[in-house]
Order: structure tokens, then C-alpha cells, then sequence
């Protein structure tokens, strides 16, 4: 099978899969060049309200693809940077499920999303030390939020793999699930977030990412979405609410 990113939208939920099980779901150069624009289109679908990046099989993803390094690793860490980059913008909520390896380039992927769930026996990696290539900087400030400077130099410096419990303890993942519900949790959980208010989910995502400036911009959007009086209603009322508000799907 061709090495490729497979992707479905079902129940408001974006999946995206990793699919290149002859190398552990390792990206080539051609796949970290079709996740941005695969992005830009789930985004901006409108019946699109979470996303799940994962791997086929029992793996996440080992990295990338050691072959795509040999002719141009420069080329290929930029490709591999703009991915990252566009998963982190995504503008709604993303949560990575992980199973088996996640590695290298795979972590990156799974450091840029919100959230990161695994199954027990998952293993997690930051590998540059092990093929002399200078980690990015917006990959490393990814990294040291997630797991502080300690653990990121730990990571950074040893290249060694770290199991799920200890990337639970470190922060790197959010929960680890016993093997065979990992699917049931992300299930459970995108049904959640799907329930939510995009407005506070999108204000949210660009607080908690550094941005500044935008408290007028956002309470706009607050006054003119009428989430909030649905929000209040719906409490009163003991009903599900129905939250109109929607992330802009240009500009």
C-alpha cells in the first residue's frame, strides 16, 4: 500500500490517519506535504468540529521516513515543520490518539495537537540526538510547554524512549487507557467537545497558544454569537444547548 494520509468526517469529527504500515507509519516527504492543505480543507468544513489525528494498526507513527533524510534533511525538517505548524493553527479542537510507537517526527505531530490520549503500552521519543540534526526551535518551544525544560532536555538530549506512564506523569500525554479502549475514550470524548461552544474553544485555543490583544475581538464575537444567552438558557431549561457560533471559515 502506498504510503498516504487517509481521512474521514463523521459525527462532526475529522480522522485522519497516518497510513504507511511497511514503515511503522513513518511520513515521506509527500505525506508531510499533503497535511497542510488536508488541514486548510477540514477546517474549513463547517460540518468539521474536532479532529482526530492517529496511525494505522498498532503504531502512531516512528518519525519520518529516515529515506527522505539521505538527499536534503533541510528540506525535509521544513516539510516536517510546516506540517507541525499547521496542525498546531488548526482552529479547532485536535486530539491525537496514540498507539504503540510514537517517534521523532511522530511526536511532533502529536506535540502540536491539543490534546494527546494513549493506550498502555504506547512509547514516546524525541530522536534528533540519535541522527545529528538540530531540533527546531518552534518544535522545542511545542516541547518545553508540554513537558517543561527538564523533561524536554531529557528528551532532547538522550533521544531515549519514554512509556505512557511516564509521559501521563510529565504532561506529554493528557490520559492513558488500558489496551482496547482507547477508541471508546476519543469516541466519548470528541462526542463531548462536539457538545461545546466553538466560541470558547477557539478563544480558548488562542489564549492558551500566546496570543495577546485579542480580548476586544473575542468578546465581539462573544456579544454578537448568542452563545452565551443559549448557554444561560439551556441551564435553565436543563437541555442540551444549541450553540450557533462557528469558527469563520476564511479571513
Amino acid at each position: 500500500m502506498e504510503p498516504q494520509l487517509l481521512h474521514r468526517v463523521e459525527d462532526s469529527v475529522a480522522t485522519v490517519v497516518i497510513s504507511h504500515p511497511a514503515k511503522r507509519n513513518a511520513m515521506t516527504a509527500a505525506m508531510w506535504s499533503a497535511l497542510p492543505p488536508l488541514l486548510g480543507a477540514l477546517a474549513a468544513d463547517p460540518a468539521v468540529r474536532a479532529l482526530v489525528l492517529t496511525g494505522e494498526g498498532g503504531t502512531f507513527c516512528a518519525g519520518a521516513d529516515i529515506s527522505t533524510l539521505r538527499d536534503s534533511p533541510r528540506r525535509a525538517q521544513e516539510l516536517a515543520v510546516r506540517a507541525e505548524d499547521a496542525l498546531a493553527a488548526f482552529p479547532k479542537p485536535t486530539l491525537a490518539a496514540v498507539r504503540g510507537h510514537c517517534v521523532g517526527g511522530g511526536a511532533q505531530l502529536a506535540a502540536a495537537c491539543d490534546l494527546r490520549f494513549a493506550e498502555e503500552g504506547a512509547l514516546f521519543g524525541v530522536t534528533p540526538a540519535k541522527l545529528g540534526i538540530v531540533y527546531p526551535a518552534s518544535s522545542t518551544r511545542r516541547l518545553v510547554s508540554l513537558v517543561g525544560p527538564a523533561t524536554a532536555k531529557y528528551l532532547l538530549f538522550s533521544g531515549e524512549l519514554i512509556d505512557a506512564g511516564r509521559a501521563l506523569r510529565t504532561g506529554l500525554v493528557d490520559e492513558v487507557l488500558p489496551e482496547g479502549d482507547l477508541g471508546k475514550r476519543v469516541a466519548e470524548f470528541t462526542r463531548i467537545l462536539v457538545s461545546r461552544s466553538q466560541l470558547t474553544q477557539a478563544a480558548a485555543k488562542e489564549f492558551a497558544g500566546g496570543a495577546d490583544g485579542r480580548d476586544a475581538y473575542w468578546a465581539d464575537q462573544a456579544d454578537g454569537s448568542g452563545d452565551t444567552a443559549e448557554g444561560v438558557a439551556a441551564f435553565l431549561e436543563r437541555r442540551q444547548p444549541r450553540f450557533g457560533w462557528s469558527v469563520p471559515t476564511s479571513g
